[in-house]
């Protein structure tokens, strides 16, 4: 019950992303909000304590690069893939920047 509450979780993210116009740039004091949409699964701030993988201090490159391969299909996933089409280049940037400062 709860993979399928997870999983319903991310593909209204998903959607919410897909429906929504973003502009090229997400102001700074906004990027907590922005990356509270990866709370869901991850935790806070990144923060995960179950089998998801914890996001916060991972490098950043390698949270851009695995966030790009999701978009484009090369790295398989349960609901990932869906949710990275999502983002712009521009914005999985920002989303690794900022998890890659957490502690």
């Amino acid at each position: 019950m709860q993979k399928l509450a997870l999983a319903l979780a991310g593909t209204l993210i998903a959607l919410n992303a897909l429906a929504e116009p973003r502009s090229a740039a997400v102001p700074p004091a906004n990027i907590p909000y922005f990356a509270a949409n990866c709370a869901n699964c991850h935790g806070t701030d990144g923060r995960a304590v179950s089998a998801i993988p914890p996001l916060a201090g991972r490098d950043r490159a390698y949270l851009e690069e695995t966030m790009k391969a999701y978009k484009t299909g090369a790295r398989p996933a349960t609901i990932m893939h869906q949710l990275a089409k999502g983002y712009t280049d521009e914005e999985i940037a920002i989303l690794a920047e900022y998890f890659a400062k957490q502690k």
